[in-house]
């Protein structure tokens, strides 16, 4: 009788264990659970360092570098997942980078993580995908420009698809409401403070003319100029962006200090002086005023909230496990 009790006992501990372990893999295959900040400590241990000196010296030639490659990040991550398809080259023009959204991404930033993949290919070939590379260069883009440092999760893999197609209605637009961009950020479980916080990446970047022109010429039929404006910098950005201007012209997003990763994008959001409609509207929108104003006031508040919403953003949609794959070229798929 004791012996039938004990095997009894046995045989529902060795369920329940059964049970843990196939919650535990159901977890991993999600992906989620596999990324660390230490993935590669065994199989590629001198890999930041590597990228760390591949994004300085491209940065040293120019600093188009630093926007281009965080932006290249955010692209990618919002369309299929932080899976470097924004990498792909397709011959057919049919890739994601060959949307519209994605037409005006500088070449510099594919340029950074190509040299960086072969720097680190050269050290440990087959082990690091160009989706951890773009995370890492990422970091270093705001590292070089004077943002804050933080640990990057890794252990992603490239994803397998790259479409044209899957971009449409994916990206923020440059005259994105602000529940168009809550919205669009939701979907990717990103909130409303991360949404502003990622916004403050404008600190460094720039948009083409056609961008914000509407803004400032015909803005409707009670007035030429959004009055969401301030005018006397409504009057520069005419001045660079007279009327039939060279479409390549662009204009920086931080009027106060664009090679500065900082705080003042929200300073100049304050005074009606968002590039975009999309940047003005954290401002003019009720909701995420009080985020701009203290992001503005704190600068530590937003380097916490942009670190945060970094690293959020870094766990969309990752592949990992036996997903996807490593690429040996960050512009083709291995096979």
């Amino acid at each position: 009788m004791f012996s039938r009790e004990k095997a009894r006992k046995k045989m529902e501990d060795w369920r329940i264990l059964c049970s843990i372990l196939m919650v535990i893999m159901m977890v991993i295959e999600g992906g989620e659970a596999q990324l660390s900040e230490n993935f590669y400590s065994s199989s590629c241990p001198r890999l930041e360092r590597i990228v760390q000196q591949a994004v300085k010296k491209k940065h040293d030639q120019t600093f188009v570098t630093a926007p281009a490659t965080l932006r290249l990040f955010f692209h990618d991550c919002l369309v299929q997942g932080c899976d470097a398809s924004v990498m792909i080259f397709s011959p057919n023009g049919d890739a994601e980078k060959d949307s519209d959204s994605d037409l005006s991404l500088a070449g510099d930033g594919f340029d950074t993580v190509i040299k960086a993949k072969q720097a680190v290919e050269a050290v440990c070939p087959g082990v690091v995908s160009c989706a951890d590379i773009l995370a890492l260069a990422a970091r270093e883009a705001v590292v070089l420009t004077g943002g804050p440092s933080f640990s990057v999760e890794l252990g992603r893999r490239d994803g397998l698809r790259s479409k044209k197609s899957d971009v449409t209605n994916h990206l923020p637009k440059a005259d994105h409401k602000f529940n168009e961009l809550l919205n669009l950020f939701a979907k990717h479980g990103l909130n409303q403070t991360d949404l502003v916080a990622l916004s403050g990446a404008h600190t460094i970047g720039a948009a083409h003319c056609s961008k914000f022109s509407k803004r400032i010429y015909n803005y409707s039929q009670f007035s030429p100029i959004d009055p969401t404006l301030d005018p006397l910098y409504a009057l520069q950005l005419q001045q660079q962006c007279p009327p039939g201007v060279n479409p390549n012209i662009v204009t920086f997003l931080d009027p106060l200090s664009s090679n500065t990763f900082d705080n003042s994008y929200y300073k100049s959001l304050i005074v009606g002086r968002g590039l975009l409609t999309s940047d003005q509207e954290l401002f003019t929108n009720p909701a995420s005023r009080p985020t701009v104003v203290d992001f503005a006031n704190n600068p530590g508040n937003f380097n916490a909230a942009f670190i945060t919403a970094m690293r959020k953003l870094g766990r969309v949609d990752v592949k990992t496990g036996n997903q996807g794959e490593i690429r040996r070229n960050c512009a083709a798929f291995n096979s």
